[in-house]
């Protein structure tokens, strides 16, 4: 089974067992975050929301919480003028461990992924 899930604004198509960077959550790492904002179900049945499906989630479990490699950004203009930045933006790890699609299928990532 695999869904179509919105997480701050971004769409992923997920399944049980996957390892995702998103935009940084605000949760320790080692604590589980469930997400209802799912928007497609597929598997044997394919369920689509009209915006999201009903009682459908996502469980997943906080791996780290780190940045990503520095971009720079170089501006420069006629003359003397440069300017030189750094950006790193902040991500969160998480591991898929449950999707649920409301219906009474449930779908969980098996031990060895968790490894």
């Amino acid at each position: 089974m695999y869904t179509v899930v919105e997480i701050k604004g971004h769409q992923y198509k997920l399944s049980a067992g996957d390892l995702i960077d998103v935009e940084r959550i605000e949760a320790e790492v080692g604590t589980t975050v469930t997400f209802d904002q799912v928007l497609l179900v597929g598997g044997t049945k394919t369920l689509v929301g009209a915006p999201v499906v009903g009682g459908a989630k996502v469980t997943a479990k906080v791996v780290k919480q780190g940045r990503t490699r520095k971009i720079l950004v170089l501006k420069r203009k006629p003359g003397a003028y440069r300017k030189k930045n750094g950006h790193r933006q902040c991500f969160t790890g998480l591991l898929i461990t449950e999707i649920n699609d409301g219906q009474g299928g449930v779908t969980k990532a098996e031990a060895k992924a968790k490894k």
